[in-house]
């Protein structure tokens, strides 16, 4: 069974409430009617509902809730609370009315108030205009310090990993973390893969030195980062610095890095900054024909994902279970 078929019936298992802010989107409705069919997530989406009907005639969207913010009896009260929740930076209320006739910020309230358990956007919304509503509304989880992002990685016909997949973080959200930010990257990352894979993580954090191979300020922020990741979460299978192949290669790893706990298994790569981490989750997808799902987000109180602009309503099939399984904790 695949990373995706597992989630899939995870998600079943406990349904759970997806609510989709780009109703104005084909492929957002094709994976509705999709979700729907396969009982994946109650889906709520946000618009008009005769331009809904009209631009998916001839899917099946029975069961789906469609709320347009300018006709929610709770639209009121949803200004009233956001502008509560940003006076400090000088929101009114007309400012208020406007943002949240936006469905990408309407929507955000739905999960903030329990109207729906996760979010999934950015079809056709860059990354910022997804995130920076939740950013604004639901702030981070309790004991977190940052967002964070990352790929699930399913590699077909692969030795290594969890048969294949893996979790590479950060690829698509934190430009240039530090040290303690890559240190908290890589706990969360391992927390995420935990949760969507259900195999022990093994994290191996990435520089082009192993063990002081090499010595710069690049490598030694990993360093740190990798003494800070040990410091905090000390029961965690966790290496480096490590150079990709001895994170993966057993031989390799025996030869560069004996004795370490994660070479030649690793499962989760923490990249040093965003540049790696997004070339090479491209590279693996487009070279290794692998699927990619992401990139999910971590760190926020309920899930709010993000999609790439390329996606097809397969991808969105896929990052709504991710979604599902992620609201059940």
């Amino acid at each position: 069974m695949t990373f995706l078929e597992k989630t899939i019936n995870k998600a079943k298992a406990n349904k759970k409430t997806i609510v989709l802010p780009e109703a104005n989107d084909i492929r957002t409705l094709q994976a509705t009617e999709e979700a729907l069919a396969k009982g994946i997530a109650e889906i709520v989406l946000v618009g008009d509902e005769v331009d809904i009907k009209k631009l998916g005639a001839g899917l099946n969207l029975d069961g789906a809730r469609i709320v347009n913010p300018a006709k929610s009896p709770d639209f009121d009260a949803y200004v009233d609370q956001f502008c509560e929740m940003r006076k400090a930076k000088g929101m009114t209320k007309e400012l208020a009315t406007k943002t949240l006739l936006d469905p990408m910020y309407f929507a955000v309230m739905l999960v903030k108030n329990g109207e729906a358990d996760g979010m999934v956007s950015g079809a056709c919304h860059s990354t910022a205009e997804t995130l920076r509503p939740a950013l604004q509304i639901l702030r981070t989880a309790p004991g977190t310090k940052l967002v964070s992002s990352f790929f699930v990685m399913c590699v077909p016909n692969c030795e290594y990993g969890a048969d294949g997949v893996f979790v590479y973080a950060d690829s698509g959200l934190v430009e240039n973390p530090n040290a303690e930010e890559l240190s908290e990257i890589a706990i969360a990352s391992a927390k995420s893969f935990k949760q969507l894979v259900e195999v022990e993580p093994k994290v191996a954090m990435l520089s082009y030195s192993t063990y002081g191979s090499a010595k710069s300020e690049l490598t030694e922020k990993v360093v740190e980062a990798t003494r800070l990741a040990k410091e905090k979460a000390p029961s965690l299978v966790l290496d480096g610095e490590l150079q990709v192949d001895a994170a993966l290669v057993a031989s390799v790893g025996k030869s560069k890095c004996p004795g370490s706990p994660v070479a030649g298994e690793a499962n989760v790569l923490i990249f040093p900054d965003l540049n790696s981490g997004n070339i090479a989750y491209k590279l693996t997808q487009r070279l290794a024909n692998a699927e990619a799902y992401g990139p999910v987000t971590q760190g926020f109180p309920k899930p709010v994902n993000d999609l790439s602009r390329g996606c097809s309503a397969e991808d969105i099939v896929g990052v709504i279970a991710i979604t599902a399984v992620q609201a059940h904790e």
